[in-house]
């Protein structure tokens, strides 16, 4: 597998990860037009497993680096190269790659339950995610917090800043930058994962229902005018939903796996055609109150 370009991960932003890897934000590395949109919710890291100098683990999958692709698969020779740069004292442990299923687990389901249904390859689609940079869940937060923190002072280690998973996921400015790269990317076709999409960016451009549940039948194109311009929008449920990562979401679980079956298989050579091209369903829902 080739290296990432150099565009995947871009400016650094304000954070450092433990053990001192700057934050940076994650994007799309081919800038040349698509004729699909694929917006998610936060880029990932790179997760390493610490171990400790007695050999046993003191966490299994500690956010160590952003990762180095957007929606990045977890291949081990990126995490093992990004992995050996970081440079910790023998006395707290040492670093290796966090087991592969820790590693990229959204990127591989986004190409099985998503891409691949739809006859589309990374090369056919624009990727970006509502917050492009890593955030810290309440576990990850509970292990730094826990086992890291404590360490900070006598091994003079770097004090971690990863900010968490924001309450408000976009601001004006940050809308603007998505609804600049879909314009950029010059698709006709957006696809998007779980709510939030709908709700911090779609509800801001487009009158549509307030989340994934409103838009019927699951896994249709509704063609709807985003700010200026006519769409096809394709709302999903989240590929870690699609791949069964997270239990709470079985019911949509069940779902899109109906969907893969009888739904998908159509779709496939008729994705990416113009809106005004292919039968579509038409939301018609009350005017967002978002904006």
């Amino acid at each position: 597998m080739q290296n990432p370009k150099p565009t995947d991960v871009t400016n650094p932003v304000a954070g450092v990860f433990p053990f001192g890897q700057t934050l940076r934000t994650v994007q799309e590395a081919d800038r040349s037009p698509k004729k699909v949109f694929i917006l998610g919710g936060y880029a990932s890291a790179v997760h390493a497993r610490w171990v400790g100098p007695d050999g046993k683990d003191v966490a299994k999958a500690l956010p160590v680096a952003s990762e180095p692709s957007i929606f990045w698969k977890g291949d081990r020779g990126d995490a093992e190269r990004i992995i050996k740069q970081i440079r910790i004292p023998r006395a707290v442990g040492q670093l290796v790659p966090a087991e592969d299923p820790l590693n990229g687990p959204t990127g591989r389901a986004l190409d099985r339950f998503v891409l691949q249904p739809l006859g589309l390859k990374r090369a056919d689609v624009w990727l970006c995610n509502l917050v492009p940079h890593s955030c810290l869940n309440a576990g990850q937060k509970k292990v730094i917090e826990k086992r890291y923190m404590e360490l900070v002072g006598p091994h003079n280690l770097p004090k971690p800043s990863i900010p968490d998973v924001p309450a408000e996921v976009t601001d004006e400015a940050r809308r603007d930058a998505i609804m600049k790269e879909l314009m950029q990317s010059n698709a006709r076709t957006l696809i998007l994962l779980g709510d939030e999409p709908i709700r911090w960016f779609l509800r801001f451009f487009s009158k549509c229902p307030k989340g994934l549940i409103g838009f019927q039948p699951y896994g249709t194109r509704h063609r709807l005018m985003v700010a200026d311009r006519e769409m096809n929008v394709l709302p999903l449920v989240h590929p870690r939903h699609a791949a069964s990562l997270d239990l709470s979401a079985d019911r949509w679980f069940k779902i899109h796996h109906v969907w893969l079956k009888a739904v998908a298989p159509k779709m496939r050579t008729t994705i990416t055609d113009p809106p005004a091209t292919v039968p579509i369903a038409t939301s018609t829902p009350k005017p967002s109150r978002s904006s």
